[in-house]
């Protein structure tokens, strides 16, 4: 069998694509950790790249690739219940913080909406896109079942999200910084709300405390933003385009 061959051969079996997704994200990882887990080197960008490339050099389509490598799509309904058990051991914290994360979650979770769709309009975007920004800041499942209810591209929203995350996960640490926030649960419940799962994986790799609120506000905001987004959004969008 011929290096060609072999090829045609993996590629169309299923735990190939699963397993260089894995492979990606341990070497991603690897360089992570060797470069002290700063910000800037965040594993997701880095497995995304390593994996774009690959699909790109072999000329796979995305969808041969998700037919593989959908069992991790899967694992991020368990992996997002499964925050609930930093949660719990640290719930007497959140209960004494209730008022304060419950403004908090209601403000940001609105503010997350209108300031992504009133800058998209305004950078000349149309309604489908409007659509698809609306729940950047949801994890990814939730947010593109939402899109696709009101009508817009699940895709391009799943993209939106990884890139929220992302940028969420690498600027957050200076932010708060600069900013002088200290408190780090206020840190954690600000990235978590803002920048769901990856937002939370770095906040859990600063601060058990800042992961805990993190995986808080992420829990949460899956519930609140799928609440106000069709009542918020003809609005902003009739705002934007009077």
């Amino acid at each position: 069998m011929t290096p060609f061959h072999l090829w045609i051969y993996l590629q169309t079996t299923p735990l190939f694509w699963l397993t260089a997704t894995l492979a990606a994200f341990l070497v991603a990882d690897t360089l992570a950790k060797a470069a002290g887990r700063r910000a800037i080197v965040n594993n997701v960008l880095i497995a995304i790249a390593l994996l774009g490339a690959l699909l790109k050099l072999t000329g796979t389509d995305y969808q041969t690739y998700f037919n593989g490598a959908q069992f991790v799509h899967f694992l991020l309904g368990p992996a997002t219940v499964a925050l609930g058990v930093p949660i719990y051991d640290n719930f007497g914290l959140v209960r004494r913080n209730f008022w304060p994360l419950a403004s908090a979650l209601l403000i940001g979770a609105i503010v997350a909406i209108a300031s992504a769709v009133l800058v998209a309009r305004g950078l000349g975007a149309p309604r489908e896109v409007l659509i698809a920004i609306a729940p950047k800041s949801v994890t990814a499942p939730v947010a593109m079942a939402v899109t696709e209810a009101l009508g817009g591209a699940p895709p391009l929203t799943a993209v939106l999200v990884i890139m929220t995350g992302i940028l969420g996960a690498i600027i957050v640490t200076p932010l708060m910084d600069a900013l002088g926030v200290k408190d780090y649960a206020a840190r954690g419940f600000a990235v978590g709300l803002a920048s769901h799962g990856i937002g939370t994986a770095r906040a859990f790799a600063v601060d058990p405390v800042a992961g805990v609120f993190a995986g808080l506000a992420m829990g949460l905001n899956a519930i609140v933003t799928p609440a106000v987004i069709p009542a918020l959004l003809p609005w902003l969008i009739r705002i934007a385009t009077s």
